[in-house]
């Protein structure tokens, strides 16, 4: 969802941000109130009061002891009857952080694990990455960065526990222990957590703690249920888009179909007209287009107001991307010289003994949640209550505050659970909440005191823009007989994702952005020169699940199996010798998915063929053996064997879940229809009938294993996704004898 990231920069960056006046969302703030927006951590805004003084940069302010993100008050609720209510860092979407958190947690706490429960925070302060220093759910930084500092937040409180029980029974400390949700003394006595909870918070919170050794964890490490599986399979899960104030109206928007595009002339007279709808306003919308928002009393009658609209669309001052045309231009820009990230000596190209050429296409892929975006809003004289799924919610705060005309700390923004995101609910300029705000504002100007909520439809969704960029890539490889490289010559062409934003400064170098490259080389050291070209369009991207991974895995890992086979190698061997002797972690997962799926053991049924890939993003190493066929002159997956190394798996269940969930989601980049194109600037899907992602008839067979570890564990979110599209691939190749350039797959 995020490019992986050097956090040290990130408020120097920021701050660098506004002074150029990149980011339309934070542009017009006045820099003493952007300095209170990133606050000490960095982005965090709409603090609760009991966090006022820790959000202060006056200087003659005293430092407290503990940072908010160390603070057990804002994390743990411990009730009398001993349910322990842990409060979440992130937004929860899918990828299992409501329990893996509490784990981590109730791990060191000594929690009755059946007694824990969780929830989603807020734009609070103590809500941070406590490492990137803002509010972030992403780069599958959730347990990488905060598993410290939850493992730490349960230690203690255990201790508080302790000391108020060693008060209470007038005793040593140390003579007491903790299990199960229960403080235990010597002789036999015990006090639950609940009966003890008022008076422990009560206490000063220790600064310095111990953490258990993790060959004594109990909950760590262990397969567990997830917390909401309940309410998600019985259907009693609530998400942002179910959310109801009293007297909510809602708000759906007549968009522009060239991205960017003002309104020419509007006929408003018979949406007006239509029972329940409450107003008809113009307002601003990202990326300075225009737009009309219908608001009314449910989303039946704003849709009927919608459609009764007469808008007639300026378009004279955007550009209007056409992907055909778009892909001529780009092959004409992979000629030009540019910047460089490698730069090795080509001169062996022209003597190799063997050579290839490769160019592969990728095109704009939709980040296409389960569920639409949505945001309410509830205004009033001097504060704003904001609703939403967020992955971001101190910077949606910040920029509710700029469009609302409030200081950040009147704006607070509650984190819901949303049915998906994939990087979609974490942009840069906010636009959901920044339209959202829009209509709120307007709504209320209008005499309307209703909270609003605004509402994509699918199409909405689907065409609303924010994709993951279209790619071209270009190799000329020159290798000897036994597979050993000697020049990669490569040449990328594709949209920057992170210039403008606030990562600009420190992961845009030397005019390449680094979540396109991401991926090249490592963890093979080849003799590569990286040439990269971002040329502009009027096509607004985004991160997109392993963001650079998508396209850089499928490129490495086809051109090393294409090498492979035309030295006669086997791939697994190949890769394994190519790795050098470093590496230990990508071998063992590699070597790990091959002991169980049987490869080179195993004859595979008649019209099979075996697929590798392996892949470090986000820091975990995922490595898959596939089984394939072709089926009617379609490609079809049956069995994706994972070896995958992510350090400690916090929950088992969770790790396969996502490794499962993101191989989907790569399956279906790879199947006919999972493109977004354009034609004069118009998006040309709307839909699931038009835009394809994988059935269950496409899902295959998985067998998902982990490489054991005790070392602190690295992100899963993301690192599912990369190889199984390359191994896919590599399987059908072998199947047809043609390599696989283009996504989705071409047989033809």
């Amino acid at each position: 969802m995020l490019p992986n990231m050097d956090y040290s920069e990130l408020p120097r960056a920021l701050q660098h941000m506004l002074e150029r006046g990149r980011s339309t969302a934070v542009q017009a703030l006045p820099r003493r109130s952007f300095l209170k927006l990133t606050g000490a951590l960095g982005l965090a805004v709409g603090i609760f009061p009991h966090l006022a003084a820790a959000q202060s940069t006056d200087a003659d302010e005293v430092p407290t002891a503990l940072k908010p993100t160390e603070r057990p008050s804002a994390f743990v609720q411990i009730a009398p009857n001993g349910e322990v209510m842990v409060t979440i860092n992130r937004l929860e979407f899918g990828q299992g952080v409501q329990t893996a958190l509490p784990m981590i947690l109730a791990e060191e706490l000594d929690a009755d694990w059946n007694s824990v429960r969780s929830q989603l925070g807020t734009n609070d302060m103590a809500y941070v990455d406590p490492l990137f220093g803002m509010h972030l759910t992403g780069g599958s930084n959730t347990i990488k960065n905060s598993f410290t500092q939850y493992r730490e937040l349960g230690a203690r409180i255990r201790a508080m526990l302790l000391a108020a029980a060693a008060d209470r029974w007038n005793v040593d400390v140390s003579t007491l222990r903790t299990e199960a949700g229960v403080v235990l003394a010597s002789d036999g006595r015990k006090l639950g957590y609940g009966e003890l909870s008022e008076a422990a918070m009560a206490l000063p919170v220790p600064q310095k703690i111990a953490l258990k050794d993790p060959k004594d964890f109990r909950i760590i490490g262990q397969p567990t249920q997830r917390l909401d599986a309940q309410a998600k399979s019985s259907g009693q899960q609530s998400f942002g888009i179910d959310f109801k104030l009293p007297g909510q109206l809602t708000a759906v928007v007549a968009r522009p179909p060239v991205f960017g595009a003002k309104i020419a002339s509007l006929d408003d007279s018979a949406a007006r007209s239509v029972k329940g709808v409450k107003a008809v306003l113009r307002v601003p919308l990202d990326r300075g287009a225009e737009g009309v928002a219908v608001v009314a009393d449910g989303y039946w009658q704003a849709s009927q107001g919608r459609n009764a609209l007469r808008v007639e669309w300026d378009t004279s001052a955007v550009e209007k991307v056409d992907s055909e045309k778009q892909l001529a231009q780009f092959r004409e820009i992979a000629n030009r010289p540019g910047p460089r990230q490698f730069d090795a000596d080509m001169a062996p190209l022209e003597t190799a003994p063997l050579s290839l050429e490769a160019e592969f296409v990728f095109p704009y892929l939709a980040h296409a949640a389960m569920e639409p975006l949505n945001c309410t809003v509830r205004l009033s004289d001097d504060r704003a209550e904001i609703w939403m799924g967020s992955q971001s919610a101190g910077l949606d705060a910040g920029v509710a505050a700029n469009v609302l005309g409030l200081k950040p700390e009147q704006v607070v923004v509650n984190v819901q659970t949303s049915g998906g995101g994939f990087g979609r609910r974490f942009s840069s300029s906010s636009d959901t909440a920044m339209e959202a705000c829009q209509i709120a504002k307007a709504a209320r100007a209008a005499g309307l005191k209703a909270p609003v909520r605004t509402l994509w439809s699918r199409e909405d969704d689907m065409r609303g823009g924010y994709y993951r960029p279209t790619h071209l890539h270009r190799a000329r490889i020159g290798f000897d007989k036994e597979g050993n490289v000697l020049a990669w010559d490569h040449t990328i062409v594709g949209q920057s994702i992170l210039t403008g934003t606030v990562f600009e400064k420190f992961q845009v170098k030397d005019g390449i952005d680094a979540a396109t490259t991401e991926g090249m080389r490592s963890p093979y050291p080849l003799p590569m020169r990286l040439t990269v070209h971002h040329p502009a369009a009027n096509v607004p991207v985004l991160w997109w699940r392993s963001v650079g991974s998508t396209h850089t895995a499928f490129v490495m890992e086809t051109l090393l199996d294409d090498i492979a086979r035309a030295t006669d190698q086997d791939p697994v061997a190949y890769r394994m010798k190519t790795f050098g002797d470093e590496h230990p972690r990508h071998r063992d997962a590699l070597q790990l998915a091959v002991d169980k799926s049987g490869y080179g053991s195993r004859t595979l049924a008649e019209g099979r063929a075996w697929g590798v890939a392996v892949h470090e993003s986000f820091s975990s190493v995922v490595a898959y053996v596939v089984e394939a066929s072709v089926v009617d002159g379609q490609p079809k997956l049956h069995r994706v064997t994972a070896g995958v190394h992510c350090n400690l798996a916090v929950n088992p269940r969770t790790v396969e879940a996502q490794v499962q969930g993101a191989a989907i989601m790569g399956l279906s980049t790879c199947l006919t229809g999972s493109e977004i194109t354009l034609k004069d600037g118009v998006v040309e899907q709307s839909n699931f009938s038009e835009f394809t992602v994988a059935r269950i008839t496409d899902v295959p067979e998985f067998d998902v294993n982990i490489v054991p570890s005790a070392d602190a564990p690295t992100g899963m979110g993301e690192p599912g996704l990369p190889p199984l599209a390359p191994a896919f691939a590599n399987a059908i190749s072998r199947l047809t004898g043609k390599p696989v350039r283009q996504m989705p797959f071409n047989l033809a």
